[in-house]
This record gives structure tokens, C-alpha cells and sequence, in this order.
């Protein structure tokens, strides 16, 4: 029998009472129930889903309320009142795996003075720890929350030497079927401390709310990161919005450790990415090395230097990217500028780019390998290990830190300038650092007129050497103009005459010195035709009545054959296998040794003129001592044997006692055809008259 329409209609009613008044009912009971009895339960379920004590000391409550927003930033929905939820002194503790009395040291392995009001075992506390959710998302596995606040929050961050940390928390068993929606998240006055002894950093940073049109937030931080005092301040925005991903966050820092300082003024637009970095950047410091701790970017030891540009980076779930664009700045006392581009991945990550220097001080490259002086390695942090009489620097190289990071940069100068003056230009080269083995290739540049063309490998990986880098130079010098490339010297700015030279070396080491000591392999060096100052070769020859006559109605052009040098290298000891200088009034050879590992010269110039000289005492003329303090001398004996002849005859016959001191050295043709040849690695027949020359045992 159907259902009367009247009875039907109060069925309808009712339901629909019922679906009305439920809710009602529901929010009156939630809000009138006390929640404080649900704590421990609460504490208990949070504390076993993240793994570590969670307890809520103070008050909980539930309300009904708007959100806070203003006027002018409120929607519709924002009229509508949420359940609010408000827990007043929250702490949460450090897991199971890093007990407190693993903490009882800082970083810098000395007491730990706590910034925070916590307990040893506890990571964090907060004040009150208020949100509200939306009840509609619900319905979708959706837990949207419009605001979150924390109000007086207090966290340290903890990690030991074997890598355990406080902030990673216990991965989930299974993915979970509910999505977080947090759309704000709001800041008060609380602390931060990072107390990480991997990275040897021990600093706490205050946070507190200040009124500017700009920012929300400011902090100080304090502390100290590898012994070395860190401290700093910035601002940032009261209000992180994760939803509205358009606006921009507000971001100042200025960060100093020890004398290294960064300072970045600029936004952050998508912050749930953590990407969209925008930036102005300022970098200084003693050398760009000391950034490594604070950047993770390898850079060379370098003079004090600053620089400011533009940076932008994206942090994405395959790795970040950093672009330090169009900046400029001051390394010594050259300019510098370009762009780099820093990115993570793997096996490491990976610096490119391209950087430039319109004016380049010659000695602002000495940092890169220790040749600077000991004051400016102070200056820059390293230690001053440069004993007071030895030239080559005997700094090591950080090897351990090549397999860090593979690089790709270019590097473009176009005028070096030394305090005397030396004519180089356009210098290029691309560094390439890949699985620890650095090379630079091509390394070239114009000096003196000519081409210095080289290659350089250090393979610092190591794999061949453990505490040592394996080098490899080759490099080939050709058109040098010898006026230019000893433009002090006197006598040389009227010669002319090109040098080509090769250098092919290998060695073993961890310093420049070290490497040098241990050198083996080849360098030669010719100079074919061209001239030479009569007066230089004359002060050479201990000609002292020809240099007299020079000083006396001028100097002159000599022609000059050629000069040949070869030295053989074998374990740091340069050995000469042929060094003659020959010119169409004289002939200078050179024997001896250069010992790279001891810097110590050993080497015997032997003069031998051509045609009749007043006064000539050609003895032979000796270089010793070291690379600092060189000595010459000359042939005593051979001097002596030649003045006491003079000495005699002057007893005898006056007119005669010049007849020792009158030389006439042997009319023989030049030598450099064979000498030429030999050095280009040819066999040529002598010129026509001339006997073959005996070939010299190596």
C-alpha cells in the first residue's frame, strides 16, 4: 500500500533534519570535548609513525574560527569558520639511533654551550603550534591546511662524524593514500642550532619578527664552522607561501667565516621545488679556495679576491643547478669576469663556463701553484712552508679534493704584465677536471713576438700515485724574438733573432718542487741567424780590450749563425748535451748540469773568438751556486797562466808582453748546418771543405 504523501513528506523532513543536525551535533561535541584526555593517545600514534618521542606538555585545545588573513587577501572561503587546532609546548625528541650521550661534544670537539632550551635527547620544541584544516578536502584524501604556525620554536640539528643525523625520519611502510596540502607557513621569534661534526660547524641562529614593508623575519647567527669564527644576519618574509607559487619570497643574507664573506639579496618564487632562486650574489675572501667548505665548489688557490654577479639556481628532484651570471670583480690586482654554471649529479658534480681577464698581474698566478711569497700565503690561509733558500714552491697540492668535482672552463687573458715588463698576450686555455685528473689543453699564448703552444696533464686521481700527482708537459715555443723577451737586459734590445724550443717533461710529485726534482725527458731550444751585440759577446769572451774599444766608438750588430741548446733530463738533473752559441766573430759552448731537485748550477762556459783581440783573457767561466744566489767565476788558472806569460816577457822585451793578451782564435767555418740538423733530429752532409764534425758520446 503506497506510503500516505503526508508521512512521506515528514520522512524526507526528518532525513534531511537529521543530515543537517548530525554535523551540528559533531562540531558541539568536538568542541566541547576535552582534548587533553586524547593526549597521550595522540603522543603515543604521532610518536610511532615518526619513530621518535613526540609529547604535547601543554594545553590542547579545538576551536572554530576564520583565518587571519587580511581584508585585501581574503577569499570567500576564508569567511567560512575551520576547526582550529592549538598545542601549546610541543617537543620532539632525537630518534632511537642517536642517544644523548652521543651528544655531549660540539663540532669543534670542545663542551657544548646549547643556544636552545632543550633537553639533551630532544630536537625540537615549540611554544604553541597552531592550524586549522578544511573539511571539504577531507572527503577527497586531502588534508588541506591554510596555515600553519609556529610560535616560539626552538630546533637543533644534530649530526655525528659516521653520518647519523636527527632530521631524517622514518620512511613510511607503504605509500599512504592521503596527500598534505600546506599552503602557509608562518614564523615567530625562536633558534635554530646545526651542530654537524662531519662538516665541523657548531652555530645557532635567532630568529625574530620585525616590522619592515619587506621582510617579516630577521635573524643573527653566531658560531663557528672548522675552527673558524662564523657569524652573520639577514631578513625574510614573516609569511612562506607554498601555494601561491607567483610570489615572491623575500631572501637577505650576509654570512662571514673567518674572513670569507657572502652576502645575496634576492627572492625564492616556487619554494615547494625549492627552485627559482633569484639572486645578487657578493663573494670575498683570502682565495677563492677557502670557499670550498661553504660552497662544495673546487676552486683555485688564488690572491685575496671579490666579486659580485648574478645568481640563479633550481633545486629539482634530479639534482640542483647554480648560474653565477655576468659577474665581475677583483682577484689580486686583476679583473676578472664570466659565467659559471655549478651542477649535482652523478658519479660528481659538474662546473663549466667561461671566465675572462682584460689585464692580468703575472703574480696573481703565483698562488696557483705556491709560488707566491710566504706573507701572501698567510694572507690567503695556508700554512708558509717556503724555506728562505729555495726559488721553486714546495706548496703540495690538495689532490684530495680533485675527485670532488669534474670541470669544463675556459679561461681567456688578454694582456699578462709582470713588473718587467714581458710581453705576453692572449693567453688561452680550458681546464678540464674529470675522475681526478686535471689537464689543461690547449694552454697557449703570444710572448715576445712568438707562439708558446703546451699541453698539461696532473693526474692528481690517485690512481698511479697515491699521495702524489703524476704530470706530463709538452710544449713547443716557436718566432719568440729574443729583443723581446729580455727587454732589461743590456745588450739585447739591438740583437735580433727568433727562438723555437720544445720541452717535452713527466714527473711524479705534490708540489712544483717535488715534481721538478723528479722530472725526466727533453728540452731544446735553437736560435737560427738573426744578430747579437758585439759588446754582449765581448763581456761573454773577457775581450777587455775590444769592450773597451766599444765603449769607446760604439757598439755593433755581430751576425749570428746560430745557437743550439739540448738538454737532457733524467730524475730532476739537467745535463747538456750540446749548447753553442756561434757567431761570425766567436764561439761559446756550454757544458754542465742544472740539478732541478738540489737547485744547484754546475755549468762551464767556454769562449773561443774569432779573428785578432786586444787584451783577451779567454778563460773559461763557471756558474755555480743555487738558483737563489748564483755565482760566477772565472779560470784562475788559466787566467794566471796567461797574465804570468805577459808578466815575463814584459821583463825581457816591454814590446813583447802584449803578445799573451793578442788572440787569434781559429778562422773555421760555422758549424750550425750539422748543429741545425742534429737538433731537428736530421743527419745533413757538412758544407763543401769542412770536415764532418765527430759525433759528441750522449
Amino acid at each position: 500500500m503506497p506510503m500516505p504523501k503526508l508521512r512521506r513528506s515528514r520522512l524526507v523532513l526528518g532525513v534531511a533534519a537529521s543530515v543537517l543536525v548530525l554535523p551540528v551535533v559533531a562540531v558541539v561535541a568536538l568542541l566541547n570535548y576535552d582534548w587533553n584526555q586524547a593526549r597521550p593517545w595522540l603522543n603515543a600514534k604521532v610518536g610511532e609513525a615518526i619513530d621518535r618521542p613526540f609529547e604535547i606538555r601543554g594545553a590542547l585545545a579545538l576551536t572554530w574560527q576564520r583565518q587571519g588573513r587580511s581584508a585585501q587577501e581574503r577569499s570567500w572561503s576564508d569567511y567560512l569558520p575551520l576547526p582550529h587546532l592549538l598545542a601549546n609546548d610541543v617537543h620532539l625528541g632525537n630518534p632511537a639511533t642517536l642517544p644523548a650521550d652521543a651528544l655531549s661534544s660540539s663540532a669543534d670537539g670542545g663542551k657544548d654551550v646549547r643556544a636552545v632550551p632543550l633537553a639533551p635527547a630532544e630536537m625540537a620544541s615549540v611554544g604553541q603550534l597552531s592550524f586549522a584544516i578544511e573539511l571539504l578536502p577531507l572527503l577527497q584524501q586531502r588534508i588541506a591546511i591554510p596555515v600553519l604556525r609556529f610560535e616560539r620554536p626552538f630546533v637543533v640539528l644534530r649530526r655525528e662524524a659516521d653520518g647519523r643525523n636527527n632530521w631524517t625520519f622514518k620512511p613510511a611502510d607503504k605509500p599512504s593514500p592521503w596527500r598534505l596540502d600546506l599552503r602557509r607557513v608562518v614564523f615567530t621569534k625562536g633558534t635554530v642550532q646545526l651542530v654537524d661534526a662531519l662538516k665541523k660547524i657548531d652555530a645557532s641562529a635567532a630568529v625574530d619578527t620585525i616590522s619592515d614593508p619587506a621582510y617579516g623575519v630577521a635573524w643573527t647567527l653566531r658560531g663557528r664552522w672548522n675552527g673558524q669564527p662564523l657569524s652573520g644576519s639577514g631578513k625574510a618574509g614573516a609569511v612562506l607561501s607554498l601555494q601561491e607559487q607567483t610570489t615572491p619570497y623575500p631572501l637577505a643574507a650576509d654570512i662571514s667565516v673567518g674572513a670569507s664573506r657572502i652576502a645575496v639579496v634576492g627572492t625564492l618564487t616556487r619554494p615547494t621545488e625549492l627552485a627559482a632562486l633569484d639572486l645578487r650574489l657578493k663573494l670575498s675572501g683570502p682565495s677563492m679556495a677557502r670557499l670550498y667548505p661553504l660552497t662544495g665548489v673546487l676552486l683555485p688557490e688564488t690572491p685575496a679576491f671579490a666579486t659580485e654577479g648574478h645568481l640563479l639556481g633550481s633545486l629539482g628532484k634530479d639534482g640542483s643547478r647554480w648560474t653565477y651570471d655576468k659577474f665581475t670583480g677583483k682577484v689580486g690586482a686583476s679583473d676578472i669576469g664570466g659565467k659559471l654554471v655549478f651542477e649535482s649529479g652523478r658519479p660528481r658534480p659538474r662546473l663549466s663556463g667561461a671566465v675572462s681577464s682584460t689585464l692580468l698581474q703575472f703574480a696573481d698566478l703565483g698562488p696557483l701553484i705556491g709560488a707566491d711569497s710566504n706573507a701572501s700565503k698567510q694572507a690567503r690561509g695556508v700554512a708558509a712552508v717556503q724555506p728562505g733558500d729555495k726559488l721553486l714552491p714546495v706548496e703540495t697540492f690538495k689532490t684530495e679534493r680533485w675527485t670532488a668535482l669534474d670541470a669544463d672552463v675556459g679561461f681567456q687573458a688578454k694582456r699578462i704584465v709582470r713588473a718587467k715588463e714581458l710581453p705576453v698576450h692572449n693567453l688561452n686555455t680550458v681546464l678540464h677536471l674529470k675522475d681526478g685528473v686535471l689537464t689543461l689543453s690547449p694552454l697557449n699564448f703570444d710572448v715576445a713576438g712568438g707562439k708558446f703552444k703546451s699541453e698539461v696533464k696532473l693526474d692528481g686521481s690517485g690512481k698511479l700515485s697515491p699521495d702524489a700527482i703524476r704530470a706530463e708537459l709538452k710544449a713547443s715555443a716557436s718566432h719568440i724574438q729574443l729583443k723581446q723577451l729580455l727587454p732589461a737586459l743590456d745588450g739585447v734590445q739591438a740583437s735580433v733573432g727568433e727562438i723555437n724550443a720544445d720541452i717535452a717533461l713527466s714527473a711524479t710529485g705534490n708540489s712544483v718542487a717535488s715534481l721538478l726534482a723528479s722530472s725526466s725527458g727533453e728540452v731544446k731550444g735553437v736560435v737560427n741567424q738573426g744578430t747579437v751585440s758585439k759588446l754582449l759577446l765581448e763581456e761573454l769572451g773577457l775581450n777587455i780590450g775590444n769592450v773597451v774599444l766599444a765603449k769607446l766608438v760604439g757598439d755593433k750588430q755581430v751576425k749570428l749563425n746560430c745557437m743550439v741548446s739540448e738538454f737532457g733530463v733524467e730524475r730532476g738533473l739537467m745535463r747538456t748535451r750540446r749548447f753553442v752559441l756561434d757567431t761570425e766573430d766567436s764561439l761559446l759552448t756550454v757544458d754542465g748540469t742544472v740539478n732541478l731537485a738540489s737547485e744547484r748550477l754546475d755549468l762551464k762556459l767556454k769562449p773561443d773568438s774569432r779573428g785578432l783581440r786586444v787584451f783577451s783573457l779567454r778563460a773559461p767561466i763557471y756558474v755555480h751556486g743555487t738558483f737563489k744566489q748564483p755565482d760566477f767565476s772565472i779560470d784562475k788558472g788559466v787566467l794566471a797562466l796567461r797574465a804570468g806569460g805577459a808578466l815575463a816577457l814584459a821583463v825581457v822585451a816591454p814590446v813583447a808582453a802584449v803578445v799573451p793578451l793578442l788572440s787569434s782564435g781559429p778562422d773555421r767555418p760555422s758549424g750550425c748546418a750539422r748543429l741545425l740538423a742534429d737538433a731537428a733530429g736530421k743527419a745533413v752532409a757538412p758544407p763543401p771543405g769542412q770536415r764532418p764534425a765527430p759525433q759528441r758520446k750522449r
